[in-house]
Parts: structure tokens; sequence; C-alpha cells
């Protein structure tokens, strides 16, 4: 049950963690590809070892490769996995689902979208023409078996049917998209105030829907206003107290992905990323040294080049940094 709206959601990263996810837990995070993932969130979930998690995404990238890599994730239901040309396919992603560790069952992006809408609106489906003539229709994640055995998943991966009104509309038949509701959505948001209120700055993908559609949500921040700040111009604002379980300020806490109008994604990061995942020790090494030994995401930002992390902080006119050639995906002198 939410608190009440006089009380703050104020708390540390590691309480948020270890008191709303749980080993086996439905998670959804936030973000796309390499944008606004909520990594801070995303490393301490892997420093509790949380295990067997049943994952849902837009179409994420650094953070799901690294929940998988990790061996946090049983199940995963996503459009996309990717970080652009980093890795047009994420590394670890792509090697536990070809070695059979990861189950994954995939939909469009819009379908995904619709689905976490459906939950946010406490609606069992929603219809779409999304996906007609494809293989998403017949090529399922889970079994039949699997579905009657576990009640978290829907009868059928989504269904197809006539147009209960004829052809009125130009579709004659229609999918049905089974709605998701997560046990607990993480998002990473620019602002937000004590009490759980958010906005987003720029492209907000489907991080409003999955977080309306989850029974318990946790917001990490760049900043946290005050009170009265957000109230000043409440129609740029997206996420209601009503929805947050949890407020956790993190400066930084979508790094190495960006955060628009903070900063931006970090390009060295990303290519050592890709190198290192495709070999398993090297990996594993990562791991440890990297996410794991670091006590929480301010030792884990102590590690990291303060000269580096300064050329990626945005530029206040355009969002980005002007020191990343998109091109090349180097930093420019």
């Amino acid at each position: 049950m939410k608190p009440q709206s006089d009380h703050s959601r104020l708390t540390t990263l590691p309480e948020a963690i270890a008191e709303l996810v749980t080993d086996g837990s439905h998670l959804s995070i936030g973000g796309f590809t390499i944008n606004r993932n909520p990594m801070a969130a995303v490393y301490e979930i892997i420093r509790q070892q949380k295990r067997e998690l049943h994952l849902y995404a837009h179409s994420n990238g650094q953070g799901i490769d690294e929940l998988v890599g990790a061996g946090c994730v049983r199940r995963l239901e996503i459009a996309y996995a990717g970080t652009g040309r980093f890795a047009p396919t994420c590394v670890r992603f792509r090697q536990a689902v070809e070695s059979g560790e990861l189950q994954v069952e995939d939909y469009s992006n819009y379908q995904m979208t619709l689905r976490f809408l459906a939950g946010a609106m406490g609606v069992p489906f929603l219809p779409t023409r999304s996906g007609l003539g494809t293989d998403i229709l017949t090529k399922w994640g889970f079994s039949r078996k699997e579905r009657q055995q576990d009640d978290r998943l829907p009868e059928h991966k989504l269904a197809t049917i006539d147009n209960p009104f004829g052809d009125w509309g130009g579709a004659g038949k229609l999918i049905l998209v089974p709605a998701i509701n997560p046990d607990v959505t993480i998002i990473h948001v620019q602002e937000a105030d004590r009490f759980g209120n958010a906005r987003i700055a720029g492209l907000t993908f489907a991080d409003i829907e999955q977080a309306k559609a989850a029974r318990n949500l946790i917001i990490t921040c760049e900043r946290l206003v005050d009170d009265d700040f957000l109230r000043r111009e409440p129609e740029r604002n997206q996420i209601s107290f009503l929805h947050t379980d949890a407020v956790v300020v993190l400066p930084w806490g979508a790094y190495p992905t960006a955060c628009y109008g903070v900063y931006d994604y970090d390009p060295d990061y990303l290519h050592r990323y890709r190198e290192t995942a495709r070999n398993e020790k090297a990996y594993q090494s990562y791991l440890q040294e990297k996410i794991i030994t670091p006590e929480d995401h301010f030792a884990f930002l102590a590690r990291q080049d303060k000269a580096r992390l300064q050329r990626l902080v945005a530029d206040p006119e355009t969002g980005y940094a002007r020191g990343l050639d998109r091109k090349t995906q180097e930093m420019t002198p």
C-alpha cells in the first residue's frame, strides 16, 4: 500500500532494492538502448545477487545485458536488446539465449508499449494490428505447459480474433496482447520530489506506462527538487506520487548510458564493455572488480575518470555533450 501524500518516499538504493526486489520478482526497467537506463539500480541488484528474475523491458540495452550477464535473469520479455553501434545485439544477452540459459519472448516495440499500457489501465489486454503476418504470432518463448504451471504467465503469448465489428475501422482481424503488471518497475528521471512526483525531460519511451503498470515503483533521480518546484509547471510532470514507493537521489544514476539534458552516454565505457563481455574470464573479472567490489553507486562513480565524466556533461542548449562525435562514437578534444 502506498504511503499517504504527506509522507516522504526518500530512501537509499540498497534499502529500496533489498525491500522491493526479491528473488523471482517480475521486474521492469525503463530507458531505451543507451538512454536513461536505471544503471545504478541495475548494479545494486547485481551486488545483492538477486536471482530468477522475470524481466520486462521495451527496447533496453546496457541494463538488460548486465543483469543477464550477471546471472540475475531467468526469463525476459522484450522488443529489442541492443546498444546501437556499440552492440546491435547485446553481447551477454545473445550468449545467454544461444546457450539456453535465458528464455526470451519477443514482441514488437508497439506491442510492448500496449502491454504496459494495458497494465496501467487495469485491463487484461489491448487490441492492435501490429504483428499480423509475422512470426511473432507463432514463435513463443514460453511453452503452453509452462504457462499452465505458472499463474503469473498468460495462457497465450497473444491471441488473434476476428474484428467483432466486422470490417469496421478497416481491420478484419486483430491481435490481443496481454497486460503486464510487474511486481516492481525501476525508472531513472531527471527530477523528482521527496513524495515521488517526477518529471522526465526529453523522450519518455515507455517509462510512464511501465511506472503506472507496476505494483511497486522505484524512482532514481538526478536531482531532488523542492516540494513546490514541480507545481510551477504541472503539465511537464508525468509520474504522480500515487504510483511511487521509493525515491532515491542518484546523480549519474543512468551512467554509462545517457540522461538527456544532464550527461551523454560514455562511448569509452561502452566500447570497453563490449570487448570485455565477449570474453568469459574478462567479463567475470569486470563484474567482480568494477560492479560488485564498489560498495555502492558513489564508490562506483569514484572509480571513473573524472575528466572523462566532465566531458560528458550536457550542453544546456542542446541537451547533449558537445565533445561527443556521434559518427565515430568517440570523444573529441
